[in-house]
């Protein structure tokens, strides 16, 4: 029997301007479902999070969202989750995310999906983790990222094999490619 894979979604509780990023969110959320995976996301009901689980849920996925209680009434928490778990705050969120995933997908997003990719990544870095990090770049929205980390690098504060640690991904269809090849 195949073990239930899972996939840690991070992305904004917010839609952002271009429409591609909800509809990529949706995208995303009904692959994660038509491949028998599991979504982990941070269990709001509002921009990219709200798409992606609402996704996820009507193409019949397995669910579990993640969200610190002070964040139940701005996120709108979701309620009709699979699995619901209310922690105390972000770091305990974020840990609970990864731990109960097999590899990480961040859609655009704000400060708090920066500092989610962010952490998971040190967490790779030093060697905490293996788990495969990808960055879907729908539009380009991730360009700047990783001219920046191209730039930590050339400046002498991280090795070039950091920029290894994580992968861009123009698209849902590429990006789901890679995970099937992770998840084989």
């Amino acid at each position: 029997m195949t073990p239930l894979r899972s996939v840690c979604v991070f992305c904004g509780s917010r839609p952002g301007v271009s429409p591609a990023y909800a509809d990529a969110a949706r995208t995303l959320g009904h692959a994660i479902a038509g491949h028998g995976w599991r979504l982990v996301y941070g269990a709001g009901d509002v921009g990219l999070m709200g798409e992606v689980a609402r996704a996820a849920l009507a193409a019949g996925a397995p669910t579990m969202g993640v969200i610190p209680t002070h964040l139940m009434g701005k996120e709108k928490g979701k309620r009709d989750l699979g699995q619901l778990v209310i922690t105390e705050d972000m770091h305990e969120r974020k840990k609970v995310m990864f731990m109960n995933s097999d590899a990480i997908v961040v859609l655009p997003g704000g400060a708090g999906s920066l500092d989610e990719f962010f952490e998971v990544l040190t967490w790779r870095q030093i060697g905490l983790h293996t788990k495969p990090i990808f960055l879907l770049d729908t539009n380009g929205y991730w360009q700047p990222l990783i001219q920046l980390m191209d730039h930590v690098i050339e400046q002498g504060f991280a090795e070039p094999h950091l920029r290894h640690s994580f992968a861009a991904l123009p698209d849902v269809p590429g990006l789901l490619a890679r995970l099937e090849d992770v998840f084989s």
